[in-house]
């Protein structure tokens, strides 16, 4: 009660932190005036002053004021708008590396300018990360108009440009790009052999449009780029031999979570067996060394037990193909990962083939708290405030309106099953439709809008249904559902960044009814026009009540759902907005038999009855926020693990980049082979034990191994007073001798390149089998729970060990290589290259479930579009060597794990991708 007196007196502290932005504001205004005398050239010329500025000591925070007024002035001349107050605060904002909460219509894409604009006159670049490829280059073309008028560079990352080009929009002041491109970019880049091939600069500033789909939604997912691994057909092969001996006693199934684990007793038995056939490492099974080899027994276990034939997968041409549970279809091309497939194929008896393999990884909340300074936009980010503080430090700011808000948010209508429900929307949808009320639906998946679809077709109502597929061509749409009798279904992500315009929109009119039309009187006399109709039909649509939003279902997130709603009113616009629910609905059937909802289906509703009760809506609300809790606490997890493994990820590629940046890596070969020869040398004769009891011969052994050279070191044990130490030293003189040798015999310049290739090659080899370890220790470890013991803190101990085991193996196979390496033809080596990279796949992998949840970033637009050129072009396309192809793609940069661009539905690798294409 006291914290809502004080909030009526003196306003939250939202309230209080935005007037105080006032004063900024204040001073930009002052300098407009000043600004609209200045002619173009020297509006232009203000960024060199800021430079100027900046290089005499000024800091950003001191020429802001400035700088933004002579953005707005800049705005008003090039594209004809002028930044509201609001704007100029949601600028501050931004600028400030906070979260800018705009409500949709408010011009989130032009306040981007203002702190982008600002950041970039450093010279150290800006990023403007964006949720689809379309926005990026829409946004790149639009607002690149403005910075380019001020002196700015614009640089915008698509999919299939090469690494030039790549590299030269990352060298530019302000560079837009989707969250996917930058992510993968970085990794790509952690993989290169030279500096040079890199692309991306160091991080400076991002500001990221609707942050809330980027830094929470895609979250949960990290980015993965995967290779082939080594063929292991034979251990696959040897496990499922084992597993299908496994009496029922030995483990125990979960029928509903499909997993399957052993039994204490179980696992006793299972030691004995698997170290009878030579499979383990040590003698206890869950020993950390062994952890290939747990997660392959796993895998193998659920291929046998859990995975049935005809029910599950099919056998065909020597192949196992999964059925779809909920079709019943075959999904050829799809295979399950983390080796589950090929523990299946080795319970059939098919060809194994190889699974893909980790090659590098990270998740967008580790990738994104490496800028220094990071901001965002959104319409809705208040609901997640929490989150966005604890994993990314940022504050969330709402932003007022430039006009007050005036659209009518009424109760949601509540009906027993889908069939009522969606009988009511039909009807309503058909009512507005009739009196030319435009509509906008937004559904949860394309399986419902197709439902609803066919619901509209029978009351007769013309509609498009949209799916979140095809960004640009669906933005064209989206753009108009504010004309009058307009029906529009859209799926959440569906034209996302694109205003909905009572009336229509005048820009995209344009591009789709003028774009044949040469420029001229003509062409000018058509746009006003359309400028004309828009006005008229506007007004008959605010007549009849503004666009009207209507949810079929609410969505587990109140963020999505506040979404949706904001797409009416914009810009002080009327509007309605309403959600229809049901029992059926998955939110409401998830809170489960003995709920408020479950007596109420008790009840005497009738059928095709609808209520409607505050009460009702509370409780939904209620229901969400428990759902948001929970995937708040999955990304969180995921996150979590991931910390782990960043920390290792940073300091490899620390590594890599200083083996890079070095011209020589003497220093760094030299006091690997020290190590490696004292770690040899402590382990067979640890401190404070007797020489005969020292592993002698196990030390010569392995000094032999991995130096190539053969000690006396039985004649030294026998000598008075032998330490440790002093077999250290002489084996280290020797070693440095030979060196010394070999260095002395060949081009010295040319052995600083072997080494340095050396070097990055089995940093790489060994950085990309660490993974793969991590990755089943990932899988495992939740096992440790059944013992009482935290699975992230033991994730976290072994992971470390692991970690120094990896670089206690990368001395040893370095030193290794190098002290056996003869160069015997000279030659031609000063022209030796680093092998390269593998053919990447990318994607995003669910670590819990294991299975790929890529969303449509992945620039499936871009190949539809490519294919809608390249589909009615007479000619063949020119294939790698120059060669002509079948294959209408051959000359482009297509993944081969993505859909083909032809629409088949199958991997690009079993269509037009295939090898005999």
């Amino acid at each position: 009660m006291l914290n809502t007196v004080m909030k009526a007196v003196f306003g939250s502290s939202n309230d209080r932190y935005v007037k105080s932005l006032g004063k900024i504001v204040d001073q930009i205004n002052a300098l407009e005036p000043q600004l609209q005398a200045f002619s173009d050239a020297e509006l232009a010329a203000q960024t060199d002053k800021f430079r100027a500025q900046l290089a005499e000591g000024k800091t950003l925070d001191d020429i802001l004021p400035e700088a933004f007024a002579t953005v707005r002035e800049a705005s008003v001349r090039v594209l004809g708008m002028r930044h509201f107050d609001v704007q100029m605060i949601g600028g501050i904002v931004l600028h400030r590396g906070e979260i800018a909460e705009m409500r949709t219509g408010e011009g989130k894409t032009l306040v981007a300018t203002l702190a982008t604009y600002l950041n970039a006159i450093e010279g150290k670049g800006v990023h403007v990360v964006t949720v689809n490829d379309y926005l990026a280059r829409r946004d790149a073309e639009w607002m690149g108009r403005l910075h380019k008028f001020l002196g700015l560079t614009i640089g915008v990352i698509v999919p299939n440009l090469n690494e030039f080009e790549r590299r030269e929009a990352y060298n530019a002041d302000i560079t837009y790009s989707t969250n996917n491109e930058l992510g993968f970019d970085y990794l790509r880049d952690n993989m290169k052999h030279e500096r040079s091939q890199m692309v991306q600069r160091p991080f400076n500033f991002a500001v990221v449009d609707e942050v809330d789909s980027i830094l929470i939604d895609e979250a949960r997912t990290p980015l993965i780029i995967s290779g082939p691994t080594d063929d292991k057909s034979e251990l696959y092969i040897a496990i499922d031999e084992v597993v299908k001996e496994f009496p029922e006693e030995w483990y125990e199934k979960d029928e509903k979570q499909r997993n399957i684990q052993l039994t204490e007793d179980g696992t006793e038995e299972v030691e004995k067996i698997l170290i009878e056939k030579g499979l383990l490492q040590s003698d206890n099974l869950y020993d950390v060394v062994n952890t290939q080899v747990v997660h392959h027994l796993e895998q193998a276990l659920r291929a046998v037990h859990m995975f049935k034939r005809d029910t599950d997968y099919i056998v065909k041409d020597d192949k196992v193909i999964i059925i779809d549970e909920f079709t019943g279809r075959m999904m050829d091309g799809r295979r399950w990962s983390n080796g589950l497939h090929q523990a299946v194929e080795a319970k059939e008896g098919v060809k194994i083939e190889p699974e893909n393999q980790t090659l590098a990884s990270i998740t967008f909340q580790n990738y994104f708290r490496m800028y220094p300074k990071l901001s965002g936009m959104t319409g809705t980010a208040a609901t997640e405030a929490a989150e966005f503080w604890d994993i990314y430090k940022m504050n969330v700011v709402e932003i007022p309106t430039n006009v007050p808000v005036q659209r009518i948010d009424e109760e949601d209508e509540f009906y027993k099953n889908t069939q009522d429900k969606f009988k009511a929307i039909a009807k309503a949808i058909r009512e507005k439709n009739e009196i030319g009320q435009p509509v906008l639906v937004g559904t949860v998946s394309i399986e419902k809008s197709e439902l609803l679809s066919e619901f509209l077709k029978e009351e007769g109502v013309p509609h498009a249904v949209l799916n979140a597929r095809f960004h640009e061509q669906e933005a064209h749409i989206v753009a108009q559902a504010g004309r009058i009798g307009a029906v529009t279904i859209a799926t959440n992500m569906a034209g996302r960044g694109t205003d909905i315009q009572l009336g229509g929109n005048l820009e995209f009119r344009i591009d789709d009814e003028l774009s044949e039309m040469p420029e001229g009187p003509g062409r000018d006399a058509a746009i006003e026009r359309i400028k004309g109709e828009i006005a008229e039909e506007k007004q008959r649509v605010l007549d009849a009540g503004g666009l009207f939003v209507l949810g079929t279902e609410r969505h587990e997130s109140r963020r999505i759902d506040n979404q949706l709603r904001g797409r009416s009113g914009r810009q002080g616009d009327p509007g309605l907005s309403r959600f229809y629910l049901c029992l059926e609905d998955d939110l409401l059937r998830i809170f489960g038999p003995d709920t408020l909802f479950a007596r109420m289906m008790n009840s005497n509703l009738e059928d095709g009855e609808a209520i409607g009760s505050k009460w009702l809506s509370k409780a939904i609300e209620t229901a969400q926020k428990k759902v948001e809790a929970r995937n708040y606490e999955i990304r969180k997890q995921v996150v979590q693990y991931d910390d782990v493994m960043n920390d290792q990820r940073k300091v490899i590629y620390e590594q890599r980049a200083e083996i890079m940046d070095s011209d020589v890596v003497d220093d760094v070969v030299v006091d690997m082979r020290h190590d490696a020869i004292n770690a040899m040398v402590g382990n067979a004769c640890p401190p404070g034990s007797y020489p005969e009891q020292w592993d002698v011969e196990g030390l010569k052994t392995q000094l032999g191994e991995v130096l190539g050279l053969h000690f006396p070191i039985e004649d030294w044990v026998q000598e008075d007073h032998v330490e440790p130490e002093l077999i250290e030293e002489r084996v280290r003189v020797e070693a440095d001798r030979v060196m010394e040798e070999k260095l002395a015999k060949d081009d010295a310049g040319l052995w600083r390149r072997i080494e340095k290739s050396v070097l990055l090659q089995e940093l790489d080899a060994e950085w990309k089998d660490h993974l793969a370890t991590l990755d089943a220790l990932r899988q495992v470890v939740g096992l440790r729970a059944h013992a009482q013991k935290q699975p992230l803190n033991e994730y976290k101990q072994e992971a470390f060990s692991l970690f120094e085991s990896m670089l206690d193996k990368l001395r040893e196979t370095v030193t290794g290589k190098l002290m056996r390496i003869e160069i015997q033809d000279p030659e031609p080596m000063p022209q030796m290259m680093l092998p390269d990279l593998p053919d990447f796949l990318t994607g995003h992998i669910d670590p819990l479930s294991g299975l790929e949840d890529s969303n449509d970033g992945d620039g499936s637009a871009r190949r539809a579009e490519l294919f809608g050129s390249l589909a009615g072009s007479p000619r063949a396309a020119v294939g790698p060597g120059g060669s002509i192809s079948d294959n209408p793609f051959a000359g482009l940069e297509i993944s081969r794990n993505a859909p083909c661009p032809c629409g088949s539905g199958n991997k690009y690798k079993h269509c037009h991708g295939a090898i005999s294409a």
